[in-house]
């Protein structure tokens, strides 16, 4: 069975990822800490996954190189989480991060002889333009010209195109531990209900007809 790097933020979407791959590969988790607001969370929702696949290969990395670059809420304590539904781009973009993460993960690949990397990026809701079908599709084809001739690694982005109630019912599906995830921007202990990936998550779950089962500040 071939090894598959799963990025593991800790989130649902990478949870989903996790539980696709896990059918046909063995597992190797990885996870970037960049600083961001909810690093000592999201760590701890990795760990707990990693747990619960049962994976040995398990590789850290700091990348707060990311907070020194800054551009971004997730990393910049001075400029505020949204709230509201913002147009274009929204300030919860880290600039160029997912190529940043993504080069970690080819070149652990490489070292372990891993033949696909995964990450849970999805476009259909998504306004970052590092989660676009286009941007994973030219990635491969950087990797295939920068790594060994004799190695063969895939960028694999199996929820590219779902939408959040659709990778709901997919992880659901698969029975993936939904409830060790961690998706608020802003919230270590409760999440906040308020921020963008606290409302898409929610509204995914709404969607779909199910009850998300973190807990959320103000529920009793």
């Amino acid at each position: 069975m071939s090894t598959a790097i799963i990025l593991v933020s800790g989130g649902l979407d990478s949870c989903v990822t996790a539980a696709i791959a896990a059918r046909t590969h063995a597992l190797a988790f990885l996870h970037l800490n960049y600083q961001q607001r909810t690093q000592g969370r999201e760590y701890q929702a990795f760990c707990e996954l990693a747990d619960h696949f049962a994976v040995e290969q398990r590789l850290v990395v700091d990348v707060g190189f990311m907070r020194q670059i800054g551009g971004s809420s997730l990393v910049d304590s001075s400029i505020p989480v949204p709230t509201n539904p913002e147009s274009g781009v929204p300030n919860t973009y880290v600039p160029f991060r997912n190529a940043n993460l993504l080069g970690i993960s080819v070149a652990w690949a490489e070292t372990i002889g891993a033949s696909t990397v995964w990450i849970g990026a999805h476009q259909e809701e998504s306004a970052y333009p590092d989660c676009r079908s286009e941007f994973i599709e030219a990635y491969n084809r950087m990797v295939k010209q920068g790594t060994r001739p004799d190695t063969d690694i895939e960028v694999c982005a199996p929820l590219i195109a779902l939408d959040k109630a659709a990778i709901i019912a997919r992880g659901l599906d698969l029975q993936a531990p939904l409830d060790l995830t961690w998706s608020c921007y802003q919230s270590e202990t409760l999440a906040c209900g308020r921020c963008a990936s606290c409302r898409m998550r929610l509204g995914g779950f709404a969607a779909h007809g199910s009850i998300d089962p973190i807990p959320y500040i103000g529920e009793d």
